[in-house]
């Protein structure tokens, strides 16, 4: 099949100068075997060029200029000498045995804007940028970092060097948004999770040395007492195994006042409590934390995809489950009685937990609700993609771009995911 080029000499010659690169972030990037100049980059030339164009594999038709002005050039056109164009592309020839047939009646052929590469873009209703990640983060107090075994290419991040060193990495291709998970040591954990509120704990520690290096970052922290409880709940637990909802409000209110004064820009309540949006705005307006955003966790389910994270965090639950306070996966209307409840208290972003299997429950916050919406691709998801792309059952980094986007199609303005460095290096351009 015939192929046109069109390439732009700059008429001081002498290398690429003359070119000025801008990269965009729009959508998925096109594949490596297709032939396409310019795509996602906006470049500026001089306006002096020589422009030649080639086409047909038959031979090649050069048009040069000839010096004539334009009224000579019309003049021309109008006597009928008008210059040659390249041919048109031939029509491409059906295999044999293609049966003969009457083109459908269609009034309407949707294939018409899929198929060119240009088109597909030109059309492309939902985009993805390193801007709309936020990176999770485990830390722990060690030196050195540590691979978790549940999710491949994960790690607890020493937090005075490994975490300042992936921070790095993520913001170098655009992704300037974190939110932080500690492993605390088991000597530190109590019944009611003070640890969780101490000033100088590992999370305060942390931010404060983010911020000192890179003040722009935009830093989210979990508010939940689970990594900090010698039970594993992300409340207190009475001596019947109840949750118990106001005293671990309490004990919330003072941990989101804690990590705001260390320079979190985001608290991020992930517990379920009934009333803490509300009781966390007002403690932390009450130490004049007015700018700091609460992200409330609005829709958590009590899901089987977490496996991994509790790994990760070493924080499964002593005994029970987290079925009392965590959402009924089963449940959908539910969502809309704690979307109101939220945006009521004082909620700024309302999040989704998990992603990808409550795709329904993502656009049921998006359709009914003004704030924006988050959901996080939790760690079971991560896992999964991982595995099937080692054992090469998919491939891996096409489906996890065609997950985040799915994400972003049903509504979500911004995705919590481990694959946010790696997403982010596929929108630029680079391969793992």
């Amino acid at each position: 099949m015939a192929f046109t080029s069109i390439s732009v000499a700059p008429s001081n010659a002498g290398g690429a100068s003359g070119l000025h690169c801008v990269r965009n972030y729009t959508g998925l990037r096109p594949s490596t075997g297709l032939r396409l100049f310019n795509a996602g980059i906006s470049i500026k030339r001089s306006s002096r060029s020589l422009v030649v164009i080639r086409a047909s594999d038959a031979g090649e038709v050069s048009l040069k200029k000839t010096g004539l002005s334009i009224e000579e050039c019309e003049a021309a056109v109008v006597a009928g000498n008008g210059p040659e164009a390249p041919p048109a592309t031939p029509k491409a020839a059906a295999p044999a045995g293609t049966p003969l047939v009457q083109s459908l009646p269609l009034k309407r052929r949707p294939r018409r804007n899929r198929k060119s590469p240009a088109l597909r873009a030109s059309f492309q209703e939902t985009y993805l940028t390193p801007a709309n990640l936020v990176y999770p983060l485990f830390i722990h107090e060690g030196e050195e970092d540590t691979p978790i075994g549940a999710m491949p290419g994960c790690y607890r991040l020493g937090w005075r060097h490994g975490l300042l060193e992936e921070v790095s990495k993520a913001r170098d291709f655009g992704v300037n948004s974190i939110v932080l998970f500690p492993k605390v040591p088991d000597a530190l954990k109590s019944p009611t999770g003070d640890e969780a509120y101490n000033e100088n704990g590992l999370v305060p520690r942390a931010i404060r040395l983010l911020k000192h290096k890179y003040p722009d970052l935009v830093i989210y922290t979990d508010v939940a007492l689970d990594p900090y409880s010698s039970d594993g709940h992300d409340g207190i637990v009475r001596e019947d195994g109840v949750i118990m909802n106001d005293e671990t409000v309490h004990q919330l209110c003072k941990q989101a006042v804690a990590q705001a004064r260390a320079g979190a820009d985001v608290v991020s309540p992930s517990d379920m409590m009934d009333g803490r949006v509300r009781a966390i705005r007002a403690a932390l307006d009450a130490e004049h934390f007015e700018d700091v955003s609460i992200m409330s966790y609005t829709a958590k389910y009590a899901s089987g995809f977490y496996g991994p994270f509790r790994e990760a965090l070493d924080s499964n639950p002593r005994f029970g489950d987290k079925k009392t306070y965590q959402m009924n996966p089963a449940n959908y209307r539910e969502a809309l009685i704690e979307t109101q409840a939220d945006e009521a208290e004082g909620a700024d972003i309302l999040l989704v937990k998990p992603g990808l299997p409550y795709l329904d429950v993502v656009r049921l916050l998006r359709d009914n609700s003004s704030l924006p919406i988050a959901a996080y691709q939790v760690s079971g998801e991560y896992s999964m993609i991982k595995a099937a792309g080692v054992l090469k059952m998919i491939d891996e980094e096409k489906v996890m771009m065609e997950s985040l986007m799915c994400l972003r199609r049903a509504g979500a303005d911004m995705i919590l995911t481990y694959f946010a460095l790696q997403a982010a290096r596929c929108l630029c351009g680079e391969k793992r």
